[in-house]
């Protein structure tokens, strides 16, 4: 079956998935993606130089690039099902920078070097703590569309 012997959606009364990367959701994939190789090429080189420095801190490093990347993967492939999943992981995300920018603001012994979302992403300009809300409300907003 090619292409052009498929009918469209539209014809046979299914629903076209909503395009989760289109409009806004562009914006915020690229950042979810620059994200994705920031937080995973952060993380992959201090644990490979410095695990023994702060092994806390670059383990968290890596499980937001992974949250990062599941995000970028699910904006990318659209879908209702990809939107409830990326929504929870945005969910999950949010909560992270919020208990662990709480944490470093408490105890910053507690970290001998900083992970992503330390300080709330001050390193990155708050952009960890911004992008979850950012994701969760254009996830939200594509459920109506």
């Amino acid at each position: 079956m090619t292409d052009t012997d498929r009918t469209p959606a539209a014809a046979t009364g299914e629903k076209q998935p909503f395009d989760l990367g289109a409009g806004p959701g562009r914006v915020l994939l690229w950042f979810y993606g620059v994200f994705t190789v920031a937080a995973a090429s952060r993380s992959i080189v201090q644990m490979i130089l410095d695990f023994d420095k702060a092994p806390l801190a670059y383990v968290l490093s890596a499980v937001a690039a992974v949250v990062y990347g599941f995000i970028t993967y699910s904006l990318v492939r659209g879908g209702e099902r990809a939107r409830r999943s990326a929504l929870a992981c945005c969910a999950a995300e949010l909560l992270g920078v919020l208990v662990v920018g709480t944490w470093t603001m408490v105890e910053p012994s507690a970290f001998a070097d900083a992970t992503v979302w330390s300080d709330f992403g001050m390193g990155y300009l708050f952009i960890p703590v911004i992008l979850p809300i950012t994701g969760m409300m254009w996830l939200r907003r594509a459920k109506t569309a």
